[in-house]
């Protein structure tokens, strides 16, 4: 699945003069879900590099461990799509980065209709269970930051995708509430909404495209995932973690309600 993929490009590492630069957060709590892998991974070691402890939450126990480890972190394991899971995570928590999600692709007539209801209970009404966890505490301290892992799906729609496409848009209008209702306590919220980043979410979507366009896996990439993207290239989970990152920091603190699209042009369309 891997070989479908162009090579990943050289980034800084974390810690560098491109990773954590300008934006201390030593001090802060930070929780990460879906931090075991992809994009939350690459947030947990954004954070860390930046001085905040991160508590990483991931469905997967092993993964969760992995990264805590190499983060100096703590893992949680839970599974999202059980309320009970969330009320057992902590609760004195400064920056929230909601990542957890899954995909499933198929046309709505034969979507299956659980399915559904999975993915809006792990990438909806889980965020707004930890938002009514986490805030609390962040306005009791006058400072949060709250970030949405998003997608241009949340603001554009692909056929095949319902059930991934609406739950990113109640992922965005959340994000926007969160950011009203916050603004007087000095927490801001706010998305960021890459296209197709190079994560195992994405490479286990190729051969379900390839099915449901009835072509072949290696045509997926240029075909389909990246027909709408000037820039002809996956964006790596690093990327994505360096905007979460900024939007922590200290010159964005008027920054809030916003979505941050990083879908290299998909939008200038």
């Amino acid at each position: 699945m891997t070989s479908k993929l162009p090579p990943a490009l050289p980034l800084p590492a974390p810690g560098s003069a491109g990773g954590s630069a300008g934006v201390d957060l030593r001090g802060r709590v930070a929780l990460v879900t879906g931090g075991g892998s992809g994009i939350g991974r690459a947030c947990a070691v954004a954070l860390a590099a930046a001085g905040a402890a991160v508590h990483v939450v991931d469905i997967d126990g092993e993964s969760a461990e992995a990264v805590a480890g190499l983060v100096g972190g703590r893992a949680h394991v839970a599974d999202l799509a059980d309320p009970a899971a969330v009320e057992g995570l902590p609760a004195a928590v400064d920056i929230l980065v909601n990542s957890a999600g899954l995909q499933h692709v198929a046309p709505i007539t034969e979507f299956p209709a659980e399915r559904f209801a999975l993915i809006q209970q792990v990438m909806v009404t889980a965020p707004f269970l930890l938002l009514r966890r986490l805030l609390p505490h962040m306005y009791a301290s006058g400072w949060g930051r709250v970030v949405n892992i998003s997608s241009v799906h949340g603001l554009r729609a692909s056929a095949y995708k319902s059930a991934y496409v609406a739950a990113k848009h109640g992922l965005e209008g959340l994000s926007k509430v969160t950011a009203i209702e916050g603004a007087p306590y000095g927490v801001t919220s706010n998305c960021v909404s890459p296209g197709y980043v190079r994560t195992p979410l994405v490479e286990g979507q190729i051969e379900d495209q390839a099915a449901a366009h009835g072509i072949g896996a290696g045509d997926v990439l240029s075909d389909v995932l990246l027909t709408r993207s000037a820039i002809k290239r996956l964006i790596e989970p690093e990327e994505v973690a360096a905007a979460v990152l900024w939007l922590c920091g200290p010159h964005t603190g008027y920054i809030t309600g916003a979505s941050l699209p990083l879908d290299g042009g998909w939008g200038a369309h």
